[in-house]
């Protein structure tokens, strides 16, 4: 049963969290993260994730009551008004639903090799320090069937909340390894046959079209304001391009990721 409790302060050490909304790195060393919206919580309360509170006011508590009865663990739900909210947080709130879960524990690339169907489908991403891109990338992934995101050492998380709340809970059911060491993770996977596919708008070898996605596959992806480096590149087989009309540099990565990974999607379905 949740444990329940009507609060007009977040002094109670259970609310940390809550607290300190802007320091992410407090929250990572816990093995924590929030979420945000109503949809996003609502996706976080349906998924396998360890919940471990609310805060909320109370008409989307009673919207989520059932919901939150039918999960295994006893759930802190602390309710206030919306307003309330957003003066205690210290930002605003659209719909005033936040949630803080766990981050589940660390997959190994040789586990998700292994729970994953052939063709493999995977995206890897090198520097990408905008959370917001972050959580785009991840919402392209689920759309278009990718069976799980390499997240390199030198990128955000993509349980930071700006990336959860901007994936709209696709994170929950996306398997992600993170910290990596892109060039031993892609190296693996080279050895293992699958083909690894850099996404560069300048140095590419073969356009979209000419690229061939029907086979085990990862495409990896790079920051936003210098690509892909040049180790990890000379790690892939092939560079591949969108082709685009002069004078147009390249795309945002959310963007450059939905094109790619929506042909890799219609290479496999065609036919």
């Amino acid at each position: 049963m949740p444990q329940v409790q009507r609060i007009k302060s977040l002094e109670l050490p259970e609310l940390a969290p809550y607290r300190t909304l802007r320091r992410p790195l407090e929250h990572r060393e816990q093995g924590i993260f929030v979420a945000e919206g109503e949809k996003v919580v609502r996706r976080l309360l349906e998924s396998d994730f360890t919940v471990v509170s609310l805060l909320l006011p109370e008409k989307w508590f009673l919207q989520y009551e059932a919901l939150i009865g039918s999960r295994p663990e006893n759930i802190s739900v602390y309710i206030a008004e919306k307003s309330t909210l957003q003066e205690l947080t210290g930002f605003s709130m659209f719909q005033g639903v936040l949630a803080v879960g766990r981050i589940p524990a660390a997959q190994t690339l040789r586990a998700v090799l292994e729970q994953s169907a052939h063709p493999y489908l995977f995206a890897a991403v090198e520097g990408l320090s905008n959370a917001e891109n972050v959580g785009a990338l991840v919402r392209n992934c689920a759309a278009f069937g990718v069976q799980a995101l390499l997240v390199s050492r030198s990128s955000s998380s993509p349980f930071l909340r700006r990336a959860v709340r901007n994936s709209m809970g696709a994170i929950f059911r996306l398997p992600v390894l993170e910290r990596l060491d892109l060039e031993e993770t892609l190296r693996e996977l080279r050895t293992r046959g699958v083909c690894c596919l850099a996404a560069h708008p300048h140095l590419a070898t073969q356009t979209l079209w000419q690229a061939d996605f029907s086979s085990d596959c990862c495409v990896v992806f790079g920051s936003e304001g210098y690509g892909i480096s040049a180790e990890v590149l000379a790690g892939c087989d092939a560079s591949v391009a969108i082709p685009m009309l002069s004078g147009v540099d390249s795309l945002n990565v959310g963007n450059a990721a939905a094109v790619f990974l929506y042909e890799a999607s219609r290479q496999r379905n065609r036919g």
